[in-house]
Parts: structure tokens; C-alpha cells; sequence
């Protein structure tokens, strides 16, 4: 079994709700056991800013699920929970990334890990600190490390899952 840890977020319909769902769908995934969840954090959204806030969490599962089918479950349980990919950076009602599995590195088409821009991101980083506080980005450094480099972005903690 691995450890993965996967970036959960919303911001169209019930946010929190959506969120909360996705992190029981993970624990409900053959050959997985959902391990922790962090609480829920608000923030701006990232690129296209004409919509409303996230609502984002981590997620750490324990699974025999490789890396590509672990994703294309991911994928699954978005369209299942009502994701429609319009654009990037769109407003959604759901997002699942894999941010980490092991301290694998991978770049193959379509799947790449960690999470290419996790390091930039403190909506990420503070959520998985509160989970993984000796969590590190392959390649990028120490979890704690990376977020004193995103002290610029607002993440509001709102309560438990």
C-alpha cells in the first residue's frame, strides 16, 4: 500500500458539502482507506478571479491503487459529484488532485507528481501541514518551508470536515 495525499476543492453549488462528500468517496474507493482529513479552509481563488471562494482540504488515503488508476478514480468520482470542465481556473463543484503519492516523482502525459504547483500554493500547503506536518514536495522541500514562501495568500480555517 502507499500513502497518497489528495487536494480537495470547491466553490459552485455547496461547497463545503461537495467537499465532504469527495473525502468519503475516497475513503469508499476499492483498496483504500481514507488515513486523516484536514479541516476545511476558504480562500481566493487562483487565475480567473470572476468567481466565488474555495472551499479546499487534504486528504490522506493509504491504497493499492497505482498512481494512473488512482487518478482516473479521482476523475470519476468529479463527474460523479457533477464536475463539468468548461475552462481552466473555471468556478467547479468539485476538484480532486493528486498532490502526492510516496515520495514517487512522476511525468508521464496527463499525470504529474507532486502536484506541479502544490509548492505555490497555501491553500495546499496549510491544509497538509495540519494532516503531514513532516510532509515534504519531492524535488521542491520541507511543507512548512515551502508555505513561509506563500505568506502573501489569505486561507481562512472554517472547521472540521
Amino acid at each position: 500500500m502507499a500513502a497518497a495525499y489528495i487536494g480537495v476543492g470547491a466553490n459552485l453549488g455547496e461547497p463545503a458539502e461537495q467537499v465532504r462528500s469527495a473525502i468519503a468517496a475516497l475513503g469508499a474507493l476499492a483498496g483504500t482507506r481514507l488515513v486523516a482529513a484536514s479541516s476545511l479552509y476558504r480562500s481566493a481563488p487562483v487565475g480567473y478571479a470572476a468567481q466565488p471562494d474555495f472551499v479546499n482540504a487534504v486528504a490522506e488515503i493509504m491504497t493499492i491503487l497505482e498512481p494512473a488508476p488512482l487518478l482516473a478514480e479521482l476523475l470519476t468520482i468529479e463527474r460523479r459529484l457533477g464536475r463539468v470542465r468548461s475552462f481552466p481556473n473555471a468556478p467547479r463543484t468539485l476538484d480532486l488532485d493528486l498532490l502526492l503519492y510516496g515520495d514517487r516523482v512522476i511525468k508521464e502525459p496527463g499525470l504529474v507528481v507532486p502536484h506541479p504547483r502544490m509548492h505555490e500554493r497555501a491553500f495546499v500547503l496549510v491544509p497538509l501541514l495540519e494532516i503531514a506536518p513532516d510532509a515534504a514536495v519531492p524535488g521542491k522541500g520541507h511543507v512548512a518551508v515551502l508555505l513561509a514562501a506563500c505568506k502573501n495568500q489569505e486561507v481562512e480555517k472554517m472547521g472540521k470536515v
